[in-house]
C-alpha cells in the first residue's frame, strides 16, 4: 500500500508534464504483489520532444527505495534509441579522423598529405551537412540518427577514396614531369573519369532506396547521395588546387623525383601480377571456390528482426523495465495489440480475439462516466466508446509483443478478426507496427537488389563500353557480397551470439557493398582499359594491376576502417552493418579485385571488351 501511495504521488507530478493525451490511470499491481505498473498515455506525435518527456518522467520516479524503477514500453524504448545516437557525432568524427590519419601516415609516410586529405573530407562533410539541413528544414527529406551516422562515415570514406586515387595519379605523373601543373593536368585527365563513374555508381545505388516503403530507408537514400555528391565536388575542386599549390612538398619527406619510373614495377603488386600471368586459371578458380565456401553459410543467416529490447548493445533503462514487466505481468502488457472495428461487431471481435492462443486479456475501450474530465478512461463494464461507428479493443499478448512469437500472434489476430463482419477490422498497435516494418523490409530486399544491379550494370557498360566486362564485374561483386554475408553469419551467431538480423541489414549491406565494391573495380578496369588500348588486353591487365594495386588496397583499408568506426554506436543493426561493409570491402580489395578479377579477365582475354573495338584489336601475344 505504501508503494501504491508513492506511485500516486508520482502520478500527480507526471500529470503536469506536457505531451500527455489524458489522465493517468491508477497504478496496476501485479498478481504476485511484487510490482506496480503505471501507464502514462503519451502523444504519439511528440517527435523529438519524446526524449525530454521520458527524461522528465525518469527524474520524477527516480530515488525510490525499490529494487528497480524503470520507464519502458514504446516511449521508453524510442527515447533510449534516440539517446544512443545523442552526442555521438563529435566522438564519431574524432574516431574516424584518427583512423584515417593513422592509415594515411602508414601508407604514405608523410605528415602533410593526411592533413590535406582530412581537410577535404571535413569540407565535404560540412557541405553535405549544410545541404541536408536545408532540405530537412524545407521538409524535402527526413533525417534520423541512423542516416546521420552513416552520412558521416560515408563522406569520410568516399572522400578519402577519391582523394587517394587522385593523389596516386598525381604522384605517378610527378615521376614523368618536372612541372607540377602539367603533372596535375595529366592526373586529372586520368583520374576524373573513374572518380566520377565511381561516385555516380554509389549515388544511383543509394537512390534506389527511394523505392523502399519504409521512411527510414527512403530517407537514407537522398542523404547518402548528397554526401557522395559533396565528396565528389570537393575532391575535384579543393584537392587539385591544394596538391598543385604544395606540389612535391605534399609528399614530404618522400618527395617524388622526375625519374620516369613506373609505380608497381617492383614490390608486392608486381609479384601479384606475375602470379596472375603465370597461373590465371588456377588463381580465379581457387579464389572463386574460397568465396563459394564462405557464401554457402549465407543459407544459415538468420534474418527476421531482433526484438526492440535486443537492439541495444549496452544496458538501458527501458530494457530492464521490459524484462521486469515480463516477469510480473503478461509479457505483452506494455504494448497491447489494438483492434479497430465496426461497433456492430464488437462482441464478435472480442470473441475472435479471445479465441487466439497467447492472447492474455481482451478489453473494449468504454465511455467515461458522465461529467468526467476529457481523457478519463471508462469503467471495464461500461458501454463501448463509439467514434464514427468504430470501437477500439485492446488485446494484451501472453508472449513478448516484440519478437517472432508476438508477430505470429498478430498474424493470427488479423486472420480471425478478418473473418468478422465485412472483414474491415484492423489490428494495429506497437507489435503490429513492428511486424509490418519487418514484412516491408523483406519486400524491399527482393525489390531493391535487382534495381541496384541493373543501375550498376548500366554505369559500367557506359564507362567500359562493353557488355562482358560489366557482367563479369557484377558477378564477382555479388559473389563477394554473399561470401561476406556467410562470414557475417558465423560471426554474428557463433562469436557474438547476436539475435537475428533486421532485414534492413542485408539490404544496406548490399547497397553499400555493391556500390562501393564496384568502385574499386572501376578504378582497376578503367586503368586496364587505358593500358589495353596501348599494349593489348593481357599486358594491359597486368600493367593496370601493378599501377593501381597499392592505391586501391589503401583506399579499401581506409573505407573499411571508417565503416568499422560506425560500431562505436551501441545499436545492434549499425554494428552489423559496420562489420558487413568493413569486412566486405577488405575482402573485395584483397581477394576479388586483386586476384579474382585480374585472373579471370586475363584468362578470358580481349573478349571481355565485347562488343567494343578492343575485343577485336588485341595485339598481345600469348593466349587469346
Amino acid at each position: 500500500q505504501e508503494d501504491i501511495s508513492a506511485a500516486e504521488d508520482d502520478v500527480a507530478q507526471i500529470s503536469d508534464l506536457n505531451g500527455l493525451v489524458g489522465p493517468i490511470p491508477p497504478p496496476i499491481p501485479s498478481e504476485d504483489g511484487q510490482a506496480l505498473q503505471l501507464i502514462v498515455p503519451l502523444d504519439a506525435n511528440l517527435g523529438d520532444e519524446l526524449s525530454t518527456v521520458v527524461t522528465d518522467i525518469r527524474d520524477i520516479v527516480a530515488g525510490k527505495d525499490l529494487d528497480l524503477v524503470s520507464v519502458t514500453g514504446p516511449g521508453g524504448i524510442i527515447a533510449d534509441f534516440g539517446e544512443a545516437f545523442g552526442d555521438i557525432d563529435g566522438f564519431l568524427v574524432i574516431v574516424t579522423a584518427l583512423v584515417v590519419a593513422f592509415i594515411l601516415v602508414l601508407v604514405y609516410r608523410s605528415p602533410v598529405l593526411p592533413v590535406v586529405v582530412l581537410v577535404g573530407a571535413g569540407l565535404a562533410l560540412g557541405v553535405s551537412a549544410a545541404a541536408v539541413y536545408g532540405l530537412v528544414q524545407a521538409d524535402v527529406i527526413t533525417l534520423n540518427g541512423q542516416s546521420q551516422g552513416i552520412l558521416l562515415i560515408l563522406v569520410f570514406g568516399a572522400s578519402t577514396d577519391y582523394a587517394l586515387l587522385l593523389v596516386s595519379r598525381f604522384r605517378e605523373e610527378l615521376h614523368h614531369s618536372q612541372d607540377k601543373y602539367s603533372a596535375m593536368r595529366k592526373a586529372l585527365r586520368g583520374a576524373t573519369a573513374p572518380i566520377v563513374a565511381s561516385a555516380l555508381t554509389v549515388i544511383l545505388g543509394v537512390l534506389c532506396l527511394l523505392f523502399s516503403d519504409l521512411n527510414s530507408n527512403r530517407g537514407l537514400g537522398p542523404v547518402a547521395a548528397i554526401g557522395i555528391v559533396s565528396s565528389l565536388l570537393v575532391q575535384l575542386t579543393y584537392l587539385p588546387a591544394a596538391l598543385t599549390l604544395l606540389g612535391r612538398g605534399v609528399f614530404w619527406p618522400r618527395r617524388p623525383k622526375k625519374d620516369d619510373t613506373s609505380p608497381g614495377a617492383q614490390g608486392i603488386w608486381s609479384k601479384v601480377a606475375d602470379l596472375v600471368q603465370a597461373h590465371p586459371r588456377r588463381v580465379w578458380v581457387a579464389t572463386s571456390l574460397l568465396l563459394l565456401v564462405a557464401a554457402s553459410f549465407v543459407f544459415q543467416l538468420r534474418v527476421g528482426g531482433a526484438s526492440q529490447t535486443d537492439i541495444f548493445l549496452t544496458e538501458v533503462d527501458s530494457v530492464a523495465g521490459q524484462d521486469a514487466l515480463g516477469r510480473h505481468f503478461p509479457a505483452g502488457a506494455g504494448s497491447p495489440a489494438v483492434i479497430i472495428g465496426a461497433a456492430s461487431d464488437v462482441d464478435d471481435l472480442v470473441a475472435a480475439a479471445e479465441s487466439v492462443d497467447e492472447v492474455d486479456t481482451v478489453a473494449v475501450t468504454t465511455d467515461p462516466p458522465p461529467g468526467a474530465p476529457p481523457g478519463v478512461p471508462g469503467p471495464a463494464d461500461g458501454e463501448p466508446k463509439v467514434v464514427d461507428g468504430l470501437v477500439e479493443i485492446n488485446a494484451v499478448l501472453g508472449v513478448s509483443a516484440d519478437g517472432e512469437s508476438g508477430y505470429q500472434v498478430i498474424r493470427e489476430l488479423r486472420d480471425v478478426v478478418g473473418e468478422v463482419g465485412d472483414g474491415s477490422a484492423l489490428v494495429g498497435g506497437f507489435p503490429a507496427i513492428n511486424l509490418d516494418t519487418q514484412d516491408t523490409a523483406e519486400r524491399d530486399l527482393t525489390l531493391i537488389i535487382p534495381i541496384v544491379l541493373f543501375v550498376v550494370f548500366l554505369v559500367l557498360a557506359l564507362l567500359l563500353r562493353a557488355i562482358v566486362a560489366p557482367l563479369l564485374l557484377i558477378a564477382t561483386v555479388v559473389l563477394s557480397y554473399l561470401a561476406t554475408l556467410g562470414i557475417a553469419e558465423i560471426v554474428f551467431d557463433h562469436v557474438f551470439g547476436w539475435p537475428p538480423s533486421d532485414p534492413a541489414v542485408p539490404l544496406f549491406g548490399f547497397v553499400f557493398l555493391v556500390a562501393l565494391g564496384i568502385d574499386y573495380n572501376i578504378f582497376l578496369m578503367t586503368r586496364v582499359r587505358e593500358e589495353s588500348a596501348k599494349r593489348g588486353t593481357r599486358p594491359g591487365i597486368l600493367a593496370g594491376l601493378r599501377v593501381t594495386g597499392g592505391v586501391i588496397t589503401s583506399a579499401g583499408v581506409v573505407l573499411a576502417a571508417t565503416f568499422a568506426a560506425l560500431g562505436v554506436i551501441p545499436i545492434l543493426f549499425l554494428a552489423q552493418i559496420a562489420f558487413i561493409v568493413a569486412f566486405g570491402v577488405l575482402l573485395d580489395t584483397t581477394v576479388v579485385r586483386s586476384l579474382l578479377v585480374p585472373a579471370l579477365t586475363y584468362d578470358i582475354g580481349r573478349a571481355i571488351w565485347w562488343p567494343s573495338k578492343l575485343a577485336s584489336g588485341d595485339t598481345s601475344s600469348g593466349r587469346t
